[in-house]
């Protein structure tokens, strides 16, 4: 798993009209529902806040997402490996 995520190397994000997002260098879907979605990303942990968001391709292997949905705010945070459990909690209260 090491040497997928070393092949996964450049951050994008391209948003349309906030209502669709295409996001590169993706690591990992950490959480998920219509109101938020968490990833790891190669530039940091990255929360995606709104309204009825679902994922509408997910292809970890090359590290592309895309969402669709109502998009209210993009936040990004270097959080570590270790700190995932607590920023999630403080973001999804």
């Amino acid at each position: 798993m090491a040497e997928e995520k070393k092949r996964i190397s450049r951050h994008t994000l391209n948003m349309e009209e906030r209502e669709k997002v295409r996001i590169g260098g993706v690591l990992e879907v950490l959480s998920f529902d219509e109101e938020g979605i968490m990833m790891e990303t190669t530039c940091g942990l990255l929360m995606l806040k709104g309204a009825g968001m679902h994922i509408g391709k997910l292809d970890l292997d090359a590290g592309d997402v895309v969402i669709d949905g109502s998009i209210d705010s993009i936040t990004y945070s270097d959080g570590t490996l270790a700190e995932k459990h607590s920023i999630l909690g403080k973001l999804f209260r």
